[in-house]
């Protein structure tokens, strides 16, 4: 059964002079969730926002928030944000052994906030087999995590397929999201190869209209995967 594919704007790229106005513009747009970037200024090479931030998108948006921590730290800072309202946490692989990433999911969970783990470009998907059964979403980075209006990676799209493998093996659906470089062009790419949740900054934010830019992306991701879809062989 085809599902459209759900649209993740990066407030990264927003105006914070206007924040509270463009995230009602995506809202109306029919964003999926909104995409909450927090960098540490350690595990990447950029400083973004934190918990005040997300306390105070909570109360200005029904949406979803997608809360992707590039932190060295995660288990520390994790109560700070599901505290704070975050209704999906992301961590990265890179930052915790498998163990840790089994007490961070955990910790999640019983927060009642969905989990996901992160991949970033060099790491391969077979790095996500320990916990791709106990995660509700993967994140592939198909940009080096750490600044917006980065070019996609060519190939990210087979590591998606990659590791749609890697959870169909287990049994596990997880959902796929795709950061980095996502557009008109590139989303077919991702979502032919089983993308699910795409996320969105400059190719949303800065667009004269993002409101018919953030449509355009997902018209374009709906088509390849509905072509993707019909193309599979029966059973697949």
């Amino acid at each position: 059964m085809f599902e459209s594919v759900k649209i993740a704007p990066s407030i990264l790229s927003a105006d914070f002079m206007h924040l509270g106005r463009d995230i009602a513009l995506i809202e109306e747009a029919g964003a999926g969730y909104v995409h909450v970037d927090v960098m540490d200024g350690h595990f990447v090479p950029n400083l973004t926002m934190g918990v005040p931030v997300v306390k105070q998108l909570k109360k200005a948006t029904n949406l979803p928030l997608d809360v992707h921590l590039m932190i060295a730290n995660p288990l520390e800072q994790l109560p700070w944000f599901l505290d704070a309202g975050a209704d999906s946490v992301t961590v990265h692989a890179e930052a915790l052994d498998a163990d840790q990433l089994m007490r961070a999911i955990a910790a999640i969970h019983a927060a009642g906030a969905k989990a996901a783990v992160s991949v970033k470009p060099r790491t391969t998907a077979g790095a996500l087999a320990p916990v791709i059964a106990d995660v509700d979403m993967v994140l592939v980075m198909s940009v080096e995590p750490g600044f917006s209006g980065q070019s996609y990676i060519e190939g990210s799209d087979a590591k998606v397929a990659r590791i749609v493998d890697v959870a169909r093996a287990v049994g596990a659906s997880p959902l796929i999201q795709v950061d980095g470089g996502i557009g008109v062009k590139t989303a077919p790419l991702v979502a032919a190869a089983g993308a699910d949740v795409l996320v969105c900054g400059n190719a949303v934010f800065a667009a004269d209209d993002p409101a018919a830019a953030l449509a355009a992306v997902q018209a374009a991701a709906d088509e390849a995967g509905l072509a993707a879809l019909a193309a599979a062989p029966k059973g697949a």
